[in-house]
């Protein structure tokens, strides 16, 4: 079975722009009222936090992008030291504690934005991707179900969330999942291999055949060499059918 391992939906990395919201705005706003200097000096000392702020989340941007897992969390611990409402370095920092597989750290982190941000796509399917790591299956479904009513165009929680349903021996709901994400992009080979997966768990030869083969279509080496040895087909595999489609 082929996971959906990106850990945001266009890639390995989410970036995410610090928002300049609050006192550094605020400042720039036309007023009939006069601003005391003590006002004035709040949102100096506000503007200054920020730009800390986004100077340690671009660090641990550029870390993190060059695969410096270790260094870009302590970027994002200051970042967050600095602003610790900031959804998008509590996302990144996640990002980094998943690649080092440290994945119960990474679960706190993801929790921590989605306090701030609760309609954090992101956030959510990261969260997933923790989950079903973990193997807590039932959460990981839960997790891409929330990331996929923020933005339901979003095939790779639907691929992610129907690996978790099979784990879970729900095979009906998975290729109902696999075939929502088709319905979006419908080239999606890792939905056709899974799909496939799923039906060869069910002892279903002729659909995993199918689906098998729409698979090996799009991506031919990379599905026959998979196939041969992946054990979700291991109730299939020694059917001549089976055998003749890998040749």
């Amino acid at each position: 079975m082929v996971f959906q391992r990106c850990l945001v939906a266009s890639g390995l990395i989410a970036f995410f722009a610090f928002g300049c919201s609050g006192g550094a705005n605020s400042s720039i706003e036309k007023t009939t009222q006069v601003v005391q200097e003590s006002n004035v000096t709040q949102l100096f000392i506000e503007a200054k936090t920020t730009q800390k702020a986004e100077d340690f989340f671009h660090q641990g941007n550029n870390l993190l992008d060059g695969q410096r897992y270790e260094d870009a969390i302590k970027a994002y611990d200051k970042a967050i030291a600095v602003k610790a409402e900031s959804a998008e370095a509590w996302i990144n920092r996640g990002i980094g504690l998943t690649s080092l597989q440290r994945y119960k750290d990474a679960l706190v982190s993801y929790d921590k934005a989605i306090a701030i941000k609760p309609d954090k796509y992101e956030a959510w399917y990261n969260r997933g991707i923790v989950l079903t790591s973990l193997q807590r299956y039932k959460d990981a479904v839960a997790s891409y179900d929330k990331a996929i009513a923020i933005k339901p165009d979003k095939y790779e929680a639907l691929i992610n969330r129907g690996i978790a349903l099979t784990k879970l021996h729900r095979y009906q709901d998975a290729i109902a999942s696999y075939n929502r994400a088709i319905a979006i992009k419908p080239d999606l080979h890792q939905a056709y291999y899974n799909k496939a997966c799923s039906y060869a768990l069910q002892s279903n030869l002729e659909l995993a055949i199918e689906n098998l083969d729409k698979a090996i279509k799009l991506v031919p080496d990379k599905y026959k060499k998979l196939a041969k040895t992946d054990p979700d087909f291991s109730k299939v595999r020694s059917e001549k059918q089976f055998q003749e489609l890998l040749q």
